[in-house]
């Protein structure tokens, strides 16, 4: 897997892969240069790892917007940067014509609303968070519009695909 992350603000490029006879042998390739590790899960949250014939213990704090990495004495903040919004971000603010019916990309809880019933809204502006596999996600418009109808409520269980909001 192939992520391009922030490291304490700093741009970087980190491609992850695991070992088939070995889940916890990792091979990482950061910024082009190789890394083998042996990763385990020790408890939620902390992790042992054992890079280069040190043992390090790291332990892991999810944030709104990034993870925080505690290891060695030292903190780090690591935000993904998703490629995905980033090619959103270039299509030129072109809007989707008509009604439109937002649903859940995938099943899982609704954490927050952030709009109400006849609101204005704008494209890309943020309508819901639903969390999902322990990740909140934020459900964003695609157009311009006033939001016609809201289906999901804060505490409840979406399936994907299920409609929760329709922007006119």
């Amino acid at each position: 897997m192939k992520y391009d992350v922030l490291l304490d603000g700093m741009p970087c490029s980190v491609e992850v892969t695991r070992s088939a006879d070995d889940p916890s042998h990792v091979l990482a390739t950061i910024n082009g240069r190789r890394v083998e590790a042996d990763a385990v899960k020790i408890f939620p949250g902390v992790y042992s790892i054992l890079l280069d014939g040190r043992s390090i213990e790291v332990r892991a704090e999810t944030l709104a917007d990034s993870l925080l990495l505690h290891a060695a004495g030292r903190e780090y903040r690591v935000e993904v940067v998703d490629p995905r919004s980033w090619r959103r971000s270039r299509s030129g603010g072109i809007d989707l014509a008509g009604r439109q019916q937002i649903s859940a990309p995938m099943a899982g809880k609704v954490v927050r609303v952030l709009v109400a019933p006849g609101q204005q809204v704008e494209t890309s502006q943020g309508l819901l968070v639903v969390e999902a596999m322990k990740m909140q996600n934020e459900i964003r418009s695609p157009k311009t519009g006033t939001v016609e109808r809201l289906f999901a409520k804060e505490g409840q269980t979406v399936n994907a695909g299920e409609i929760l909001v329709v922007i006119a």
